[in-house]
């Protein structure tokens, strides 16, 4: 495979706690973290991954009391830097496993590098222009909030509509911006001044606080119409992971996300093999 993927991988090592795991991600400005020993992987782990872990575990322990051995996910898609494999077969994999990456290893089953959905999205942008429109692929399916609401009450309603980031609008209904759980993460002030036993590590020490202190006030959107290729250069250029859709009357009408595009990326490359295929046939 050519390297297109990442190759300088940020990994934890099994017995670290979920407070550690956090706190690389919050610092590294990532979402995933590759844990491996003797620089062979043995799972990968999300920021929702522990969310969930968290809402599920009934016990009193803390988070800098859990090893992340047992929040972890064990069961990752590896693909071996020395086959003849390509972005297609990851976007594949990512798009019907619902994965948001795959991890490379050598020969020895030692870690090589990491292929994330920015990569995907990336290449996307450079290689597939005019052949999806946004509204394609973007989601109908829209979760707001008010810029006025509290930042517990956004949080929950991530995690009731299983989704990492909420449409933020103003009193009149109109899109103003987006929040989401990295943005949460990000501003997160626990790690730095907070008590490590708290499980509300999303959640600011100030509790005045609300969406709209966290939301920036230029929103990025695209038009339903407009080529999904150029939707994927913004993402990568502004480093976002979804953006707002609007009609042509300026309706918000969908979200179109670095999902999104890898389903893109995993139905172009063999609709132009067949394309190729039958103008050799006829």
């Amino acid at each position: 495979m050519e390297k297109f993927y990442s190759s300088s991988v940020i990994t934890a090592n099994p017995g670290s706690s979920i407070f550690e795991v956090l706190q690389k991600m919050q610092s590294h400005l990532i979402k995933r973290i590759v844990i491996s020993e003797d620089a062979k992987p043995l799972g990968i782990i999300t920021e929702r991954d522990i969310n969930r872990f968290l809402e599920d575990d009934k016990t009193s322990r803390a988070i800098n009391e859990i090893s992340i051995d047992h929040v972890m996910e064990k069961n990752i898609i590896l693909i071996t830097d020395e086959l003849e494999d390509d972005f297609y077969q990851c976007a594949s994999k990512m798009n019907n496993l619902k994965i948001g990456s795959v991890i490379i290893i050598n020969k020895d089953g030692k870690l090589s590098g990491i292929v994330t959905r920015t990569d995907l999205v990336k290449a996307y942008a450079s290689i597939f222009g005019e052949k999806y429109s946004v509204k394609e692929f973007m989601s109908t399916k829209i979760v707001t909030c008010r810029k006025s609401d509290s930042l517990k009450y956004a949080l929950d309603l991530m995690n009731q509509n299983c989704v990492s980031r909420l449409v933020v609008t103003d009193e009149n209904g109109t899109a103003v911006g987006l929040i989401s759980s990295n943005t949460l993460l990000t501003h997160s002030d626990y790690f730095t001044k907070g008590n490590t036993r708290s499980r509300d590590y999303l959640l600011p020490l100030n509790k005045d606080l609300v969406v709209n202190d966290l939301v920036e006030e230029n929103l990025v959107t695209v038009n339903d119409d407009e080529d999904l290729a150029n939707a994927a250069s913004i993402m990568i250029k502004k480093k976002i992971s979804g953006i707002p859709v609007l009609d042509s009357n300026q309706k918000l009408v969908g979200l179109v996300s670095k999902s999104d595009v890898v389903k893109a990326f995993s139905d172009v490359v063999p609709h132009e093999k067949l394309k190729m295929k039958y103008k050799e046939m006829y």
